[in-house]
């Protein structure tokens, strides 16, 4: 059911969630369970009223908190990284574009059935605009999938790959900067206590020296760095992290990590004195996002270049306590590549397209929906389309944008089907987590990540 007023939905809820000044307190975990939370999440996302919307995503957090999952940090666990306490597994970021809600679920079951720890869920800033979920909603719909599975743990949220676009910065540097940085701030007020800096793309190799080259990166950088140490609430560190080497160009070198490192921190203490900085830092080594497509829409195999990872993850461990280095653009890797991560001290992975192709490519997907969403991206979305692409390629490269357009059709899935094909993500995030060495992890997260309960300001409506 997709409440329509804000009476319908507090009539749903009596009995299961009593609001309790500026809290919630459960009072049937089972029926929350059982069915008013998929209400609750399909209100969040899809109810025509916009104070319903907000309501039904406040009363899945605050219940979520009651009953232990609530947006974390992972920054604890990371400094124990960098700090040699902790070793030998490399942390997962997933990126999920599509059927959100029932593909977290997959996602915590093949946690809890091996015990897994740490386990982080990000949207990047380009992803936010073309699968259609602002921070909040996405916040709102991984609790909800919590709750539903039973699933009580720290929930990492991230901003992955909170970008500066060149262009735009080149055109208007100012006015780009305050965009990230409203961005940043939406996302923290949403429970985005990760954050991913991409400045990356700033970097001019032109320059005659490698510090200059990074210059700008590591300068907006800290900037930002600064922003997020002055918003994220009282008793959460936000864990950061820093981009060199932009993805799919050349790979980065140790060099070019050291002098990044060295700039950063120099303009980190001007900034503000005491100030903590990124705990891991994103590198190229070979991957491109989504994977290279070739003429027939199959992906062409990547070379990740191994000893680059491991060099860079020793670099930052040892010289400036981070947790280590992190590999973008790692679901379309032959599957034999995923246990030389941890190996290498990677400290994190950032997973996407493979499960959007799980989803897509699944036979139990409709055929009759596939159709609907390639036409609109043959016709809606030509003018993407590279003149050297097949339509194969433009497919697959274009395809993630689909999501959002057919947000409400996917989630309306029959049942069956949305068992089936989270069945089929479920077994691929087992072999995950298995190949990551994150099986038995669950204790030391619990260990060193503790939550913080941050307040929320119950919604108007809610008050009436």
């Amino acid at each position: 059911m997709i409440y329509q007023t804000i009476d319908q939905l507090k009539r749903s809820i009596t009995g299961v969630l009593t609001i309790d000044g500026e809290d919630v307190i459960v009072s049937d975990k089972k029926r929350l369970r059982d069915t008013l939370i998929d209400d609750l999440v399909y209100s969040a996302v899809f109810s025509p009223d916009s104070a319903v919307k907000t309501s039904a995503r406040w009363l899945i957090r605050r219940a979520g908190a009651r009953l232990g999952c609530m947006a974390s940090s992972i920054q604890a666990l990371y400094e124990a990284m960098g700090s040699g306490a902790v070793s030998g597994f490399t942390v997962p970021a997933i990126n999920l574009r599509g059927i959100t809600y029932h593909s977290s679920q997959a996602i915590f079951r093949a946690a809890m059935k091996a015990d897994v720890g740490p386990v982080i869920f990000e949207i990047a800033r380009s992803e936010i605009g073309y699968t259609d979920q602002r921070p909040s909603e996405y916040t709102a719909v991984i609790t909800a999938a919590a709750i539903k599975t039973g699933y009580t743990a720290p929930l990492f949220l991230q901003g992955d790959h909170f970008q500066v676009n060149a262009k735009k910065y080149s055109d208007a540097p100012d006015t780009e900067i305050q965009a990230l940085k409203s961005l940043i701030r939406e996302a923290i007020e949403a429970g985005f206590y990760n954050i991913d800096i991409d400045a990356s793309t700033t970097a001019d190799l032109s320059k005659p020296t490698i510090r200059e080259q990074q210059e700008v990166n590591y300068t907006i950088t800290a900037d930002i760095t600064t922003l997020i140490r002055q918003t994220e609430p009282a008793g959460v560190t936000v864990s950061i992290g820093g981009e060199i080497g932009e993805i799919g160009n050349k790979n980065t070198t140790a060099e070019e990590f050291i002098a990044f490192m060295d700039g950063y921190l120099e303009k980190l203490r001007e900034e503000g004195k005491g100030l903590k900085g990124i705990s891991k830092i994103s590198i190229q080594t070979g991957t491109t996002h989504g994977g290279v497509p070739l003429p027939d829409g199959s992906i062409a195999e990547a070379k990740i270049d191994f000893a680059v990872l491991e060099e860079i993850s020793r670099v930052a461990k040892s010289r400036y306590g981070l947790s280590g280095a992190v590999q973008h653009g790692a679901s379309t890797l032959p599957d034999e590549a995923f246990d030389r991560f941890p190996g290498t001290q990677t400290s994190e992975i950032h997973l996407a397209t493979g499960f959007q192709n799980i989803i897509y490519d699944s036979p139990h997907f409709p055929a009759d929906l596939r159709d609907r969403i390639y036409a609109y991206i043959n016709t809606d979305l030509k003018g993407e389309k590279k003149g050297s692409d097949t339509n194969e390629q433009f497919i697959y490269k274009t395809r993630k944008k689909g999501f959002g357009h057919f947000k409400q059709a996917t989630w309306n899935l029959t049942p069956d089907v949305l068992e089936a094909i989270g069945e089929e993500l479920e077994g691929k995030l087992s072999f995950l987590f298995d190949r990551l060495k994150l099986s038995g992890t669950r204790g030391i997260m619990d260990r060193f990540v503790k939550q913080v309960d941050v307040p929320l300001e119950i919604p108007q409506a809610l008050k009436k």
